[in-house]
């Protein structure tokens, strides 16, 4: 088995878990760790908001998406914001939840991130987000990473230069997707903006944009030389591509595909942690979407997923699952 390190963290040289806002909480994180992910990363967390919520007058909120247990790491936790003192300020915050790492968030596309001046925003203002870099480098007692994205627009493809600013601030290494902010997720990801990052910086350069096989994976690592695949989307209702992933890279015989029995129980222990984690009004409100992603491609899909949009109990998840089994066999 490859490792890399950044700063003093050995991470597996497999594949990671992307940060992913509503997405990569702790219980989808904690089971694409349990089926091999090297690498995971938190929900970002607004630094001003995390600032203010740390006060009496604050409500925590932000505080929540910080909490990390053992078996997700090596984990991080993710800061975005536009302004260096409220940066610096979260830092400390961040850490006494222990993170791992220090991840700051310079390529959210999303309208209201963006619209703060964080996010991809940064990437328009390269003095502005080597002084982000800086001032989280400067209060961090573990490493800081940044994530960025291709550019602003295809005619604003700075990558390069943002990725070298953040060397130079200090950054223990920089995760690039190969989209712009105009992209948001459409198109396909340039896996050339990720070599070429690779070509510029010395620290370790993190791949990320359209993986969702082992195929793709290996072929990210051969074309980019980048020293980690981090996968987002491709890991929607599939946790297992870790565990895939390992064994092509591991040259071990891949192994066959989940039944659909697997699937479904890999799927409600999914949503056992969920709930566990938050609540079952909570939880299973955000279990319909996950519900969704583990059943697509199955016979009767799009029925079954309209059902998941009325999840509300834990015992409506059970019903769905002995509806499918019912409806496919009778497996048990």
């Amino acid at each position: 088995m490859e490792y890399l390190n950044i700063g003093n963290v050995k991470i597996k040289k497999t594949a990671a878990l992307a940060p992913m806002a509503g997405i990569a909480d702790t219980a989808f994180r904690t089971t694409a760790k349990k089926f091999g992910a090297a690498y995971v990363v938190g929900e970002m967390v607004s630094c001003k908001g995390l600032v203010y919520g740390h006060t009496p007058k604050g409500d925590g909120k932000s505080e929540e998406l910080l909490a990390l247990t053992d078996a997700e790491r090596p984990a991080a936790v993710q800061l975005f914001g536009a302004e260096p003192e409220f940066i610096a300020q979260s830092v400390p915050i961040a850490e006494s939840y222990r993170p791992d790492i220090i991840d700051i968030n310079c390529g959210c596309p999303v309208p209201k991130v963006v619209g703060s001046g964080a996010g991809s925003a940064l990437m328009k203002d390269p003095l502005l987000f080597g002084r982000i870099v800086s001032a989280a480098v400067a209060k961090a007692h573990v490493p800081v990473t940044v994530k960025i994205r291709a550019g602003w627009d295809s005619e604003h493809i700075n990558a390069c230069e943002i990725a070298h600013i953040a060397e130079e601030s200090g950054a223990a290494a920089v995760a690039v997707h190969g989209r712009t902010k105009v992209q948001m997720y459409s198109g396909e990801a340039d896996w050339g903006i990720i070599a070429a990052v690779k070509q510029k910086v010395k620290i370790p350069v993190i791949g990320n944009g359209d993986v969702d096989s082992p195929e793709k994976c290996l072929r990210m690592y051969e074309q980019t030389g980048c020293d980690l695949v981090m996968i987002a989307r491709g890991a929607y209702g599939d946790p297992w591509l870790f565990r895939d992933i390992e064994d092509m890279l591991e040259g071990r015989p891949p192994r066959q595909a989940p039944t659909l029995e697997e699937k479904l129980d890999i799927m409600r222990r999914h949503i056992e942690l969920l709930v566990n984690c938050k609540g079952e009004y909570t939880g299973m409100k955000e279990a319909r979407a996950q519900a969704a992603f583990y059943l697509k491609g199955i016979p009767n899909a799009a029925k079954y997923r309209g059902m998941c949009g009325r999840l509300s109990k834990t015992d409506d998840l059970y019903d769905l699952i002995d509806t499918i089994r019912n409806e496919n066999g009778g497996i048990s």
